[in-house]
This record gives C-alpha cells, sequence and structure tokens, in this order.
C-alpha cells in the first residue's frame, strides 16, 4: 500500500484517524497504531510482516540484556556486535544474496543456485532504524526501552516505516507517550500531506512517464537531445518522488501527534556535492555519519585514514540503495567528488575565491555532478550506462534531434520548468513575505490547497501508472 493510491487515501487513513481518535488514552491509542502499522505493512504480502515482527523481537531482546550485562563490557559489545551481525545478515540474506550469487558464478564460472527470494519493501529502513536504537542504548544516548509494544510502534508506525525518514528513537522516544495533538498540528500535517501527494501523485508521475519511454530506448534510438532531457527528467522525478513522499510520511505523523525531522532541504541549491547531501535524505546521511563515519574516525585520525573513512562511507552508501553495480559505482561516484571538496576545502576557503562569481560556478558544477550522478543511479547495468553516455555525446551515430524530439520537449517543457522551480524555495520565501495572519492570505492559502488535494487525487483515480522509485531501496 502507498500513500499515493486510492485505497491509502479513501479506505485505510479514514478508518485509522476514525479508530485513533474515537479510543481515548495514550497506551489504548499507541496499540492502535500498532496494530495498524502492522496491517499497513503486511497488505501487500503478509508473509513479509513476520520478519518486520522478527527484527523487532530481535532488537529487543538484544537492548533489554546489553542494558542488563552493561557492567561486563566485553559481554555488552559482544552482545552488540551479535545484533548488529544478525540485522545486516538478514538484509544480506533478502536484499543482496541474489546479487551476490549471480556475480559469484560469473567469476568462478560456478553454477550455485539462484535463490528466488522476494524484497521485502522498506527492508533498509526498519533494519536501519532498528540497529540505531541498539547502537544507542549500548552508548548510553538512548534509555532501553522496557515495553516490547512501544519499540515495535516506534519501528513499525507506518508513515515512516518503508520509505523513511530514519527515525532516531531518542528523537522520537518521548513522544510516544507525551505527544500532545492539536487541531493546528493535525491541519499542518494535511496541508503537508497534500504538499508530498501533489509532489507525488503530479508532478513525479508525470515525470516519469516521458523518462521511463526514454531510458527504455535501445541504444541508437534516442537523439542526442533526447538523451538530455531524459535525465534532466529523471533528476526532477527523483526529486518530487521522494521529497513528496517525505511529505506525505511527515504530515501523517503530525495527524497522530508525532513531530519527524525533516529528510530534505531543497537539495538542488547546493554549492557541492557534500552540501547537495547534507540537504538530500538528510535521515540516511546523518545515520552514516553518526553510526559508520564518525566511529571510525571521521577527519582527526590523519588525511590518508579521513580519505579511507569517506571510502567507507560511500562505498556502503551506493550498496544501501540497491544490489546492483550501478549503485556501486554511485556511491564511489560522490565519494571521489566528495574528497576532492574535502582536500581544496583549505584553498577555496581564502577570500580570494568568495563572491558571486564563485557561487555560480560552484552552482553549476554541483547541478552537473547531481545531473551525471543521477544518470548512474538510474541505469541497471556498465553496459547500458556506456550505451547512454554514448547516445548523449552522438558517440553512437545518433542524430542531434528529430521532429519527435521536438514534439516531446514542447509537451513536457511546462512541467519540467515548473518543475524546476518547485524544486527551490521561491514559493516559500514568497510565503514568508506575506503577512499570514490577515484572513485574506489565510482564505486564500486554504483555498489553494484545498485544490490542489482534489487535483491530487483526481491525478490518483485516473492513474494506473503510480511508481515509487526509493520502494526498491
Amino acid at each position: 500500500m502507498v500513500f499515493s493510491s486510492s485505497i491509502f487515501i479513501f479506505v485505510f487513513l479514514p478508518v485509522c484517524l476514525a479508530g485513533y481518535y474515537l479510543l481515548k488514552g495514550r497506551q489504548i491509542r499507541n496499540m492502535f497504531l500498532l496494530i495498524m502499522s502492522l496491517i499497513f505493512y503486511a497488505w501487500g504480502e503478509p508473509r513479509v510482516v513476520f520478519l518486520l515482527i522478527l527484527s523487532i523481537v530481535l532488537n529487543y531482546t538484544i537492548a533489554i540484556f546489553i542494558e542488563k550485562k552493561r557492567n561486563t563490557v566485553k559481554l555488552a559489545k559482544t552482545l552488540f556486535i551479535f545484533d548488529i551481525a544478525v540485522n545486516l545478515g538478514i538484509l544480506f540474506v533478502f536484499k543482496y544474496l541474489v546479487f551476490f550469487t549471480k556475480n559469484l558464478n560469473t567469476l568462478f564460472g560456478i553454477q550455485i543456485t539462484v535463490p528466488d527470494i522476494a524484497l521485502p519493501i522498506g527492508i533498509s529502513f526498519f533494519t536501519f532504524q532498528a540497529i540505531s536504537y541498539v547502537a544507542d542504548v549500548y552508548t548510553q544516548r538512548s534509555n532501553v526501552q522496557t515495553s516490547i509494544y512501544r519499540l515495535a510502534l516506534y519501528i513499525s508506525f507506518f508513515p515512516q516505516l518503508i520509505a523513511g525518514p530514519i527515525v532516531r528513537y531518542n528523537s522520537i522516544e518521548e513522544q510516544i507517550d507525551s505527544r500532545r495533538e492539536s487541531l493546528e498540528l493535525f491541519c499542518s500535517g494535511i496541508r503537508r500531506f497534500t504538499i508530498g501527494l501533489a509532489k507525488k501523485a503530479i508532478l513525479a508521475n508525470l515525470f516519469s512517464v516521458y523518462t521511463d519511454q526514454i531510458f527504455n530506448y535501445s541504444v541508437h534510438e534516442r537523439t542526442i537531445l533526447l538523451a538530455w532531457f531524459g535525465v534532466l527528467g529523471y533528476c526532477l522525478q527523483i526529486y518530487f518522488d521522494f521529497s513528496g513522499y517525505s511529505d506525505m510520511a511527515i504530515g501523517l505523523a503530525k495527524m497522530f501527534g508525532f513531530i519527524l525531522e525533516e529528510n530534505f532541504d531543497y537539495p538542488y541549491i547546493s554549492n557541492s556535492a557534500s552540501e547537495f547531501w547534507r540537504r538530500w535524505h538528510i535521515s540516511l546521511g546523518r545515520w552514516f555519519r553518526d553510526y559508520v563515519y564518525i566511529p571510525l574516525g571521521g577527519s582527526k585520525k590523519g588525511q590518508v585514514r579521513h580519505i579511507i573513512n569517506l571510502f567507507i562511507v560511500w562505498l556502503l552508501t551506493g550498496i544501501w540503495h540497491g544490489a546492483s553495480w550501478n549503485f556501486v559505482l554511485f556511491g564511489l561516484y560522490y565519494f571521489v567528488f566528495i574528497t576532492a571538496e574535502h582536500m581544496l576545502r583549505n584553498i577555496i576557503s581564502k577570500e580570494r575565491f568568495r563572491g558571486i562569481w564563485f557561487n555560480i560556478i560552484s552552482h553549476i558544477y554541483t547541478l552537473i555532478v547531481i545531473y551525471f550522478g543521477w544518470l548512474i543511479f538510474r541505469v541497471t547495468g556498465i553496459s547500458t550506462l556506456a550505451g547512454y553516455l554514448s547516445d548523449m555525446f552522438g558517440f553512437s551515430g545518433n542524430h542531434t534531434s528529430d521532429a519527435y524530439t521536438l514534439s516531446m520537449i514542447v509537451q513536457y517543457m511546462p512541467v519540467v520548468c515548473l518543475g524546476i522551480i518547485l524544486s527551490t524555495p521561491i514559493l516559500r520565501v514568497i510565503y514568508s513575505k506575506l503577512n499570514s495572519e490577515r484572513i485574506w492570505v489565510r482564505f486564500s492559502s486554504d483555498i489553494l490547497f484545498l485544490t490542489l488535494f482534489i487535483v491530487s487525487v483526481s491525478f490518483v483515480v485516473s492513474s494506473s501508472y503510480n511508481p515509487f522509485i526509493y520502494f526498491n531501496f
């Protein structure tokens, strides 16, 4: 079940909200949310819910033992390592074993049977949340949760269960029992959900229609201009797809009184690759920073060790996104640029390099890095990537343009221009200049959100094509 589906908007969400607010008492409401979250996860494939329950029981039990054996340092550490190993082992089996087996067969010329294992939706997200909880208990950054149903609600809470944000337990611990629902927060949640729904159902889905078509062409079938236009569309599609889902998650959480941390901050306005990743999928970047980069020593153990640490983090970041060589290349691609930026930081921080022209050049450089990074991310093989690049630069003997290319660009350019505008904070700045306390501003805002919701729902109902990119990760 996805948020941008008729069954969720017209059935699951109304039932969930009605049941939640008709019930009285924090414990009963929490239990109801837990049950609805498990139903939400089990909707598409009931069997996978047992994997989620296994993760909850496993991490709850080990965290309890770590807390009890804290004075026995060696045993507590062993339990913590065991927890990480089991969590990553489960993730490996369900997400990477098929890929690993295929490559093993190719590399050694053997015929190991490739297992038929379906990828459970959201396994990377809830596994990382579970690991962060046990890690924080082990390092005493969080208190151990003695109630399994409270921990289960944290891990399985349906707004962030299958696509994030990756929520830290200590950021939501008090909210589980002490949050305060209010009409103001509920209305804020509706507005945020509407923004996310519009991003996903209108913009991301429109971009997916033509970008999927372009990427599915064989080498030589794309003109040079069409190849470039396809990557531009994918840059916008993946932003509105994932940030839209994060907006819906944050909005839904607000409807139940929870405040989740932001996951996107207009990443396409960045002036460096490093800044881009501080603005894109913020919760994932913080997870790798706090649980991999800093424990490895960060930048405090010399330049060589710093580069090695960056390499490990970005290799793992690439692998986290999926079991394919293009994701490995994607991670290493950003490792190269971010490492170079770290090494050049002392030079470019000098005063003579500052100014408007430096910012313009930095922004153009960053957009180029992002553009080709998403191309690597989108394709599903090194040979496919090489073929697409050859089309982009005319090495395939393809034409620069043709009538079909021009007609597609003319057809989709308005939505591309709208997407570019909405990927910047221009509208937010304009709204902040208005006095939101004025009646006409509030009334206009409410009418705008109502219209946006109706239009978004009409797209949901009328469209049979509703892909979601990050369900694959």
